[in-house]
Order: structure tokens, then C-alpha cells, then sequence
């Protein structure tokens, strides 16, 4: 058999990770990419350890490093300013030997596709139907709202709602530490992102009325202004009328598997998760690095499938157990009833940690 190829059904990170990981290993990629270029949306993304170093075996690692900032050490506190919790990445760094890397999404997406030869990446392509594509693997990188898991495992599997809506985005604004704010039934999340950037983002119950720019500011105020510091001078700086917001979603039931046949699920389209232990990205890229990984030595369709099982069997069960820890999290941190167990708990857990 001639050279081994693949379709990538989504230009996002883990379609473009995947892509780079395979066309390191001599197959013939092709991402199918609606969008008529690289996303320019998105704020901040924290790439930690075990995503670092598959980034390191793209030989993409150095790279990030230089447009990524470390994340400093930060706080989870109470709206009433009482801490919580510590997150010490300086520790992290110590044990590990790498810390955090905090960078903007757009930049992550550019440094995976420079990687990329030319035309390997189809912009403005709706992507095929799996059963269309003639390559000898097909990979749902189609985001969480997937047309390939559909395809795949029909409505069963679904996004569910958390009844939450977040509002995202980054402010000219500088802040001393990274850090959470839990309120009764509200979050509000700061993150520097680059010297005179923060990366901002606040949870609250979904409203009920369509987007208005005016009616979303009178609400955050409303919420966040007497929180303490820095949550009301991060919100001033915000123009809320070019916020993303959106509803927060988890995937549910959990899939049965991420393959069928000669069809492979990574990402969100795999296993879409709430933003509450921020490893989205993260996961994304260490399917994409695994799944290349497994199918690098391919030469048959037999071993074709042998690789996606494989690849199945190293990565579903500890992403859904992400998922399931990161919605769990995004409860207890907006919880309105409880909350001094809530409080004890998150003490004591990071008293240990």
C-alpha cells in the first residue's frame, strides 16, 4: 500500500494537532475547515504539564513557550474575599520541572497550522460525511456540537445544559495573581495573560431574555461590582457588548467509545466538558498527540483499527473522568446552598494537595 492517509473533519486544536503528529509520521493529512480561516476568537488557554510535553513531541514545545507567559500562582477566594484555596503553579514547576503556560487560543491555532504543509488545511470545505471520505481513517475533530458523533452514535449522546451562561474575554488591564471568586449561584475568573492583559471570564445563571449589550452590563454589575478586588476593576475595563457569551455545555451520556470502525472521535466532538478545570485545549492536544502516535505505523486497514482501539483504550476513560470532575467542580463552585461544607471541603483538599 502506497502512503497512508487521513481526513481530519475539523480545523480546530485537536484536528490541527493531529494532523501535525501524522504528517510528522509520512501520512498524507487533509483538514476539512468550514471556516473561511484560522479562528481569531478565543481568550487565554492554560497549557499545563502532560499537554506541554505532547506539544514538546510535535516539536512545537519552544515554540509555545516564547508566546506563552507563565501563569503565576493564584487564589480561589469567597465573595466575601475569605481564601479558599491556593493554586501554587511555582510548586507545580518544582515537581514537574514545568509550570503553566498561559497563551492566547488564536496562537495556539496559528503555531499548529504553521506546522503544517501548505494546502494541508481546506478552508471554506464543509467537512465530508465520514462515509464520503475516502482515506483510510477518518477523524472527528468537528467541536462539540460534532455532525461526525451524530453521525456515529446518533442523539443518544447529546450536549446537555448546565443552566449556566459564561461571558469571556480580555481586558488592557494588569493583575497581580491569577484567581477565582465563588458567590452564591456566580464565578467570576481572572487571568493575566500578557504584560497590560487579563483574561476574564464570569459565570452566572443563564438569563432568560436574547443578548442584550446593555441589560448583560446591568447584570454583571449588579453581581460582581462589590466583590473585592480585582473582580470590579477587571469588569470596568470590560467592553461587554464584545464579550463571547454563551451557554455552558457538558456531552452526556458519556460516548460507549470514541471509534467505529475507521472513524475516530477526539476533542470536544469526543467528550465536551465544562470550562471548570480549564482542560479543553489541554485534552484535545494529548488526543491529538496519541492519536497519531497509534496510527503512525499503520500500513492495512487491519492495523488501522487495531491503532484507534488502542487509541480508545488510552484516552476515553481519563477524559470522561475529567469531564466528569470539571462539571462536578463547576457545581460546588456556584453553589447557592451549602456552602460552608463547600468551603470546608475545598480547605482541606487543598491543605492536602
Amino acid at each position: 500500500m502506497g502512503c497512508m492517509e487521513a481526513d481530519i473533519l475539523g480545523g480546530g486544536i485537536g484536528g490541527l494537532a493531529t494532523a501535525a503528529g501524522l504528517t510528522r509520521a509520512g501520512w498524507r493529512v487533509r483538514v476539512h475547515e468550514r471556516a473561511a480561516g484560522l479562528s481569531r476568537d478565543g481568550t487565554g488557554l492554560g497549557i499545563w504539564p502532560k499537554a506541554m510535553a505532547a506539544l514538546d513531541r510535535l516539536g512545537l514545545g519552544d515554540r509555545l513557550r516564547e508566546l506563552g507567559s507563565p501563569q503565576r500562582p493564584g487564589t480561589i477566594r469567597r465573595w466575601d474575599g475569605r481564601r479558599l484555596a491556593t493554586v501554587d503553579t511555582d510548586r507545580l514547576r518544582r515537581r514537574t520541572g514545568e509550570g503553566v503556560s498561559v497563551v492566547a487560543r488564536p496562537d495556539l491555532l496559528g503555531l499548529l497550522f504553521a506546522a503544517l504543509p501548505d494546502g494541508t488545511v481546506r478552508f471554506g470545505t464543509p467537512a465530508p460525511r465520514p462515509g464520503e471520505c475516502d482515506a483510510q481513517v477518518v477523524i472527528g475533530a468537528d467541536g462539540a456540537h460534532s455532525a461526525t458523533r451524530r453521525e456515529l452514535f446518533g442523539r443518544a449522546a447529546t450536549l446537555r445544559t448546565t443552566g449556566l451562561t459564561v461571558w469571556r474575554g480580555v481586558v488592557d488591564l494588569d493583575v497581580s495573581e491569577a484567581g477565582e471568586v465563588w458567590g452564591p449561584g456566580a464565578k467570576f475568573g481572572f487571568t493575566p495573560l500578557a504584560p497590560g492583559r487579563t483574561n476574564l471570564y464570569a459565570v452566572l445563571p443563564t438569563p432568560a431574555w436574547s443578548r442584550d449589550p446593555g441589560a448583560d452590563a446591568a447584570l454583571l454589575e449588579k453581581r460582581f461590582g462589590d466583590w473585592p478586588e480585582p473582580v470590579p476593576g477587571v469588569l470596568r475595563q470590560a467592553d461587554v457588548a464584545n464579550l463571547l457569551r454563551h451557554e455552558l455545555h457538558y456531552l452526556g451520556p458519556a460516548l460507549p467509545s470514541y471509534v467505529r470502525g475507521t472513524t475516530a472521535l477526539l476533542g470536544d466532538a469526543a467528550h465536551a466538558m465544562t470550562p471548570d478545570l480549564g482542560q479543553g485545549a489541554c485534552q484535545a492536544l494529548l488526543d491529538g498527540l496519541v492519536l497519531s502516535r497509534c496510527l503512525a505505523p499503520a500500513t492495512n486497514d487491519t492495523e488501522v483499527r487495531a491503532a484507534l482501539r488502542e487509541y480508545d483504550r488510552l484516552r476515553r476513560r481519563p477524559t470522561q473522568r475529567i469531564a466528569l470532575a470539571a462539571r462536578w467542580l463547576g457545581r460546588v463552585s456556584v453553589a447557592r446552598r451549602g456552602t460552608p461544607l463547600r468551603d470546608a471541603v475545598i480547605r482541606a483538599a487543598s491543605a492536602v494537595a
